[in-house]
């Protein structure tokens, strides 16, 4: 490995305007996903960092003996074994910030399109209904007076709770603590939350901890003018129990951006009037991508420049050892 032009390792896609920097400023060798039984007597000596759309498990750390940094493009990092990375002194980077505001405005477009169903209403008038039918029906749901509910309040959430103010929405949270200088309502339980509130916003990380936490019980506290809107992780809600409940009037609505298997959603999920569904767009503007992509490659750039990189996540608060 040449301390010039480390040895960059990308398992499976990458945006083309990372590959393209990273082409430029390092030795760049591609395999087919990140498994560890692709790895060559040649990269497993000589890799020095991955560049991944969220997807790095153990395994494949294990098979390169010189790994020094996974840089990861998303805030999210749950394909990234991180834990593990730490344990062997990997670094491990993400993109968060760059992204914060165009999830957040999705996240209100979402939130206004399931109440007001704004899909269904331009739909009606493309299929000719107005002329046919007449007006399209008044929507059942409104965003005016509704206390809105924070399953996560990190920078992303805190983003989206910001816009949420200019509503004069009454806003509170649930966290595992409180945060310091949120004058928001916390609450220590989900359970608590979701009784105090008729709105839930999930935007919490997808981990084993959080898997199926928005389940029959927490829908049912909700009420029967309950909202779900999912700009998190899919597998943080039951995605059965969320069907069960809008199928019977336990919730009114849903909008949800990701799912449990995507790119797979559930029929019965997507022949309900009452949910809108996003292909997980959340953070896919031109611009936005254009961000994260730099910021995977700043990453590398700075780790292997100053030995210091620019966004680790907290597992991994690590510096590059002396050469």
């Amino acid at each position: 490995m040449s301390q010039d032009r480390p040895v960059i390792l990308i398992p499976g896609k990458m945006h083309p305007r990372a590959r393209e920097r990273m082409t430029d400023l390092f030795d760049v060798r591609q395999i087919d996903g990140a498994d560890a039984s692709l790895i060559t007597p040649d990269l497993a000596t000589g890799v020095a960092g991955i560049a991944t759309f969220n997807k790095v498990p153990a395994a494949l750390m294990d098979a390169l003996e010189n790994l020094e940094i996974v840089s990861n493009f998303g805030v999210g990092y749950d394909g990234v074994d991180a834990g593990h990375a730490a344990g062997r002194g990997i670094v491990v980077t993400h993109t968060p910030d760059v992204l914060n505001d165009e999830v957040a405005d999705t996240a209100i477009g979402l939130l206004i399109n399931t109440l007001r169903r704004l899909p269904a209403a331009e739909q009606w008038l493309r299929d000719g209904r107005w002329v046919k039918d007449g007006p399209f029906p008044l929507s059942p749901l409104s965003l005016s007076g509704r206390k809105v509910g924070f399953y996560g309040l990190g920078r992303i959430g805190q983003a989206i709770a910001r816009r949420l103010e200019g509503f004069g929405l009454e806003i509170a949270y649930n966290t595992r603590s409180r945060r310091d200088g949120v004058a928001y309502a916390y609450h220590d339980t989900l359970l608590g939350l979701a009784q105090a509130v008729d709105t839930l916003i999930v935007i919490v990380p997808g981990t084993a901890e959080t898997r199926h936490t928005v389940n029959a019980e927490i829908l049912q506290a909700l009420g029967a003018d309950g909202v779900v809107i999912n700009v998190g992780r899919g597998i943080t809600v039951d995605e059965t129990a969320l069907i069960a409940a809008l199928e019977q009037g336990v919730i009114a609505g849903a909008g949800l951006d990701v799912f449990e298997r995507e790119p797979h959603v559930p029929e019965a999920l997507m022949s309900l009037p009452q949910v809108s569904l996003l292909p997980h767009v959340a953070s896919a503007s031109v611009a936005t991508r254009n961000k994260m992509a730099d910021l995977v490659v700043d990453n590398l750039v700075s780790w292997f420049k100053t030995g210091k990189a620019l966004t680790p996540v907290s597992e991994t608060p690590f510096t590059r050892p002396a050469r």
